[in-house]
């Protein structure tokens, strides 16, 4: 039985969909003025873990990440570089799937709806909850009147008065300080649609109520965004779409934690910071990292980390709790990896077949063992049993990936214990590995982790040179260890160490890793 944490109740609640079977899942998606930075892949891949084992489940999952190609960042970059605003949106749209692509997430994502596509449902929308009582027309602005809904805060966990509008120079039109803009009217110069109320544009948070509704119905499973989202954007799309429709907007509302400075729970280069809570699961609201802090572009970093590097890194820390970012804290990750990548490459050597083609099962029902009378498979089994336990507690990516390394260990200890590199291995033991290998493999698929072998990792200069030359050292470390002068052996082995060179000495010789 899956659980999920509903940010509505504030608990964990037993996942039943609206319609059986089948899952309408919606993500708030960037504004796309800039290059993308790894704070937007993190819901992309948290989401996209959670639509792979809601599959894996037997699920039939629809996925929406909305693209907001029309805001005020939007016009003030298009006025910055004197090109036109749907320029921007487009350059910074193909940014963003482009990275999305390098994650493997993009074709996991069913819909990609842009705001400027759904223009007319917009307008229709306002003006339906106009007619409704709910908003209400000011000099070519339309608001949302907040104190005709008598739930409004229900998400937030706030009253009004805990509450800030949308003020500004429109304040004075407003029925209420806390009502916010459906339609804003259109300033000199700026992109404009026409409207009942005049040209202009909508505001945020409609689009959002518009978009979702629009695909994937007036109730829906799961909806999804950053912990700074709550309030006032999620909040105030449960007041349009509810008060349009006379029914409940998402089911469970699912909120990951936010980017920050590691040991630090607060937005990267900001003033206000403090030390990460980690008694509580519910994760800092301050910490953010953004393009106004400096977050440098996210296809730079794919120059230097590769994308399962970071992949791994975002899905090793439990949805809801702030993600400690730093460069030392990926490199970390990547050394870790390469345990499981040093395996697949013994894998090979031991049974002469890939690990990445391994047929492993793609459902949940069809993964079971037959460990009968064979005791390490019966812990390979325990091991799958944990990491089906942590996903179903609330999609525990963090605790899952913990059983990977413990079912990795096992693994590892198996083909030591029973000598499974030696010239004659015994043939059952062999049989043995080769199924837990590919639980291993059924259970990071769920995680859309060792889908594809990593990239070898290419060093600058001449690497055909760079291999004779290590390949020469650890024939002269052969040489010394044959004549006992181990002080020079281990002297070439720690000097490779030190430049990134790994030496794993087997049956069959010594091999080296870089990186």
């Amino acid at each position: 039985m899956i659980r999920v944490y509903n940010t509505l109740s504030k608990s964990k609640e037993e996942f039943q969909t609206v319609t059986p079977g089948k899952v309408g899942m919606y993500l708030c998606g960037p504004t796309v003025y800039k290059p993308s930075h790894i704070g937007h892949m993190v819901g992309p891949v948290i989401f996209d873990a959670i639509k792979r084992y809601l599959i894996y489940n037997g699920y039939d999952v629809t996925f929406v990440i909305n693209i907001t190609d029309v805001d005020d960042k939007l016009i003030a970059e298009s006025n910055a570089r004197g090109i036109p605003m749907p320029q921007v949106a487009e350059e910074m749209t193909a940014d963003y799937m482009r990275n999305l692509d390098a994650m493997g997430v993009r074709d996991n994502i069913d819909h990609f709806p842009k705001a400027t596509e759904y223009m007319q449902q917009i307008i229709d929308f306002t003006q339906t909850l106009i007619d409704k009582g709910f908003a209400y027309p000011a000099d070519g602005d339309v608001y949302f009147d907040v104190q005709k809904v008598a739930d409004y805060g229900k998400l937030s966990h706030r009253n009004l008065e805990q509450m800030l509008g949308e003020g500004g120079s429109t304040a004075e039109q407003k029925h209420s300080p806390f009502d916010f803009a459906l339609w804003k009217s259109a300033k000199p110069n700026e992109p404009s649609w026409t409207s009942p109320w005049g040209k202009g544009r909508p505001g945020w948070h409609i689009e959002c109520s518009v978009m979702s509704g629009s695909i994937l119905g007036k109730t829906f499973d799961i909806h999804g965004g950053g912990l700074d989202l709550v309030f006032p954007h999620h909040e105030n799309e449960i007041a349009q779409s509810e008060s349009r429709y006379g029914c409940l907007m998402a089911k469970y509302w699912m909120h990951n934690g936010l980017m920050q400075a590691s040991n630090e729970a607060g937005k990267v280069g900001g003033r206000n910071t403090r030390e990460a809570n980690t008694d509580d699961l519910q994760p800092q609201e301050e910490g953010k990292i953004s393009k106004s802090k400096g977050a440098s572009a996210f296809r730079d970093m794919l120059q230097e980390f590769d994308a399962e590097n970071i992949r791994f890194f975002l899905l090793s820390t439990h949805y809801r709790r702030p993600i400690d970012y730093s460069i030392d804290r990926l490199k970390e990750v990547g050394t870790a990896l390469d345990t499981f990548y040093r395996f697949f490459k013994r894998h090979q050597r031991i049974t002469n077949e890939s690990f990445y083609q391994i047929n492993a099962p793609i459902q949940r029902k069809n993964g079971d063992i037959d460990s009968s009378n064979n005791e390490f498979l019966q812990s390979v089994a325990e091991q799958r049993n944990r990491f089906l336990e942590a996903m179903d507690d609330d999609f525990n990516t963090g605790g899952a990936i913990g059983v990977l390394f413990d079912l990795l260990r096992l693994l590892n200890k198996f083909a030591d214990d029973n000598k499974l590199e030696t010239d004659k291995p015994d043939a059952e033991k062999i049989q043995s590995l080769k199924r837990a290998a590919m639980v291993l493999r059924e259970l990071a698929l769920t995680l859309g982790l060792f889908r594809n072998p990593p990239k070898e990792k290419v060093s600058s200069g001449d690497t055909e040179l760079v291999g004779k030359l290590i390949e020469l050292l650890i024939e002269l470390r052969a040489a010394s260890r044959k004549a006992k002068d181990f002080t020079t052996a281990d002297k070439i082995r720690n000097g490779l160490t030190e430049i990134g060179v790994t030496l794993e000495d087997r049956p069959t010789g010594t091999e080296w890793i870089m990186g």
